[in-house]
């Protein structure tokens, strides 16, 4: 189902219109984003895990809006924007400043297993990376100029990732993590760009899925989107 253009994350309460004169001049934080992007769905997602209100807006970043590149010269999102302003920015900066805010609520304290939550979701924004390399070498070129042999080094790079997890599923424990987060968002665009043909022979990480969905539903809310 399509996000609405604005709403608080955290309860799905979608925002009404109110009379001037009645309202209530309370700021929040903003996040700037687009429904299908991975990395605005795992940072929306680590928002609403970690019980923080905010304001979800949709930009089009092609329009170069003057929301977004006054919060991020780059034009890219997701970028949150705090109550006192200025843009964070990318999706990793945005889930440090979240943890930072939310006393911890998205890494574990341990050193070792923050490294660990941290190495999970690097390898899923990796993942991401080579997915948006091959659907913006479709999309932005002629079809007679695509090289397919820089796509087919994306996919040996998106396979041996999803191997590495299928051998090594995350554990999935009552608390769960940043990692835990974005490797849901990747899967959820993997699916929603490609369909379901990578979960042939991984059926560890499709499992994997379907619980974290059972386990967190509002989350699974979330999942990019077209």
């Amino acid at each position: 189902m399509p996000c609405p253009q604005r709403y608080i994350a955290c309860n799905a309460i979608e925002t009404s219109p109110i009379p001037e004169q009645f309202a209530v001049r309370q700021k929040m934080p903003k996040i700037l984003y687009s429904p299908a992007s991975p990395y605005s769905a795992k940072v929306r997602m680590a928002a609403a895990y970690a019980g923080i209100t905010y304001e979800s807006i949709i930009v089009q970043t092609t329009e170069d809006p003057a929301l977004l590149i006054d919060n991020n010269p780059l034009g890219k999102i997701p970028v949150l924007v705090p109550d006192e302003g200025g843009g964070v920015y990318d999706s990793r900066a945005i889930i440090q400043y979240l943890n930072r805010i939310s006393g911890s609520a998205l890494f574990p304290r341990n050193a070792a297993k923050r490294t660990e939550a941290e190495r999970l979701e690097a390898l899923a924004d990796g993942i991401c990376d080579c997915l948006l390399v091959c659907v913006y070498e479709r999309r932005m070129r002629p079809e007679e100029k695509v090289h397919q042999p820089w796509l087919d080094r994306q996919w040996s790079k998106i396979d041996r990732a999803l191997d590495y997890l299928v051998a090594n599923p995350p554990k999935l424990p009552k608390k769960i993590h940043a990692g835990h987060i974005a490797l849901r968002a990747t899967l959820g665009y993997l699916s929603l760009r490609f369909g379901d043909g990578w979960q042939r022979g991984r059926s560890k990480l499709t499992r994997w899925a379907k619980r974290f969905d059972e386990a967190h539903p509002e989350l699974a809310a979330l999942l990019p989107a077209a």
